[in-house]
């Protein structure tokens, strides 16, 4: 358990410094720009100069607005994302609370974080404070049921609501029989090959259009563009945060990137494999076998982490393109993408999946 603590305090800051500066680095090239340049070689001191700014920034809170909730709200939601990474399994026998209903918690937990944003905009007492407040009330309590409609098809096909668990059976250490695209009338059994072949995206197909369910819901469950109307700049100047400044306005940020790295890692334990390698064991090439180690090994450990975290950075460089290419939705376009499309489609998926479910494994 030190260990996984260990492991977590330094993954998280270290995301959220690489992951700004691949922000900015990736926005630029979208937009034939250079981005940061320079602060330190390439601009890589640039977030450490920023943070030094920030800290030393005055913390101001508005004469009218309501001083309790103004000050909690940032830790509210700070708090909420980052208590989520309590039950994510980072490789084999490394996870942190092993809590047997951790997809559960994990939904529950990262719920919270809407009452900090609705504190924020409420307690600043600021018109466009509270439309972004109201925002994001109303697309996070949307997005979060076609969320939970894609979540729920993999837990139909996994039966378990454990993420390790979940994780092992994706892999060549399973104790499960797995069959190709899950068909047991095929015959065809690759629990030994592993690689993408036990993935759940290929265990259950139509789970690959879960996952892009699933994206879509993260990117608004984060704030993220095209989602981004609560702090919709060019409407509401800042939206909910409008009103913070220094280490507070700090916090939001750093939780919208912890948001960023939590729904990644969420998304690619579900759907792409978890901590287990993409590449199958292929007659005398046992791909899978040397590219995976032993469980409760640091080599174990340092082979999960790595194939966890490729494949939580493929997802966000996706959220990082999707941000710097396509335009801001219209707050009824929003809704009805949510209501009208995703949800639709994630009850399908689910139908289909408890059919999957009865006449394949």
């Amino acid at each position: 358990m030190p260990f996984t603590l260990i492991v977590f305090l330094l993954l998280v800051p270290g995301f959220v410094v690489i992951g700004v500066y691949l922000e900015r680095k990736v926005s630029a090239f979208i937009q034939d720009r250079l981005g940061p340049m320079e602060v330190g070689k390439w601009g890589l001191l640039q977030l450490f100069a920023d943070l030094l700014k920030l800290l030393q920034k005055e913390d101001i809170v508005p004469k009218a607005a309501d001083r309790r909730l103004f000050l909690t709200a940032p830790f509210v939601i700070f708090i909420s994302v980052f208590a989520g990474f309590a039950v994510v399994p980072l490789a084999p026998e490394l996870a942190g609370s092993g809590a047997a209903v951790g997809v559960f918690f994990l939904l529950t937990i990262v719920s919270v974080d809407v009452i900090g944003l609705l504190m924020a905009g409420w307690g600043s007492n600021n018109k466009f404070a509270l439309y972004g407040a109201m925002r994001a009330v109303a697309q996070i309590v949307s997005y979060e049921i076609p969320l939970g409609l894609s979540i729920l098809c993999v837990i139909m096909l996994t039966q378990t609501l454990d993420l390790q668990v979940i994780s092992y059976q994706q892999g060549i250490y399973t104790s499960e029989t797995i069959y190709l695209f899950g068909m047991r009338e095929l015959g065809i059994d690759v629990s030994g090959v592993g690689g993408f072949l036990s993935w759940n995206i290929v265990r259950n197909p139509f789970l690959l259009i879960a996952y892009v369910v699933f994206f879509i819901a993260s990117l608004a469950e984060c704030n993220r563009a095209p989602f981004d109307l609560p702090e919709g700049e060019s409407e509401l100047v800042a939206g909910f945060h409008t009103e913070y400044s220094g280490m507070r306005w700090a916090l939001f940020m750093l939780s919208e990137y912890g948001m960023m790295l939590l729904v990644s890692l969420l998304g690619a334990i579900l759907f792409l494999g978890s901590w287990n390698t993409p590449l199958p064991n292929i007659g005398p090439l046992k791909l899978a076998d040397w590219t995976s180690g032993e469980p409760g090994t640091f080599f174990g450990y340092v082979t999960g982490i790595f194939w966890l975290l490729s494949k939580a950075m493929f997802g966000i460089l996706i959220q990082m393109w999707a941000r710097w290419t396509l335009p801001r939705l219209r707050v009824d376009q929003l809704m009805y993408l949510g209501w009208k499309v995703l949800t639709p489609v994630g009850l399908v998926l689910f139908f289909i999946s408890g059919i999957w479910r009865l006449i394949g494994v």
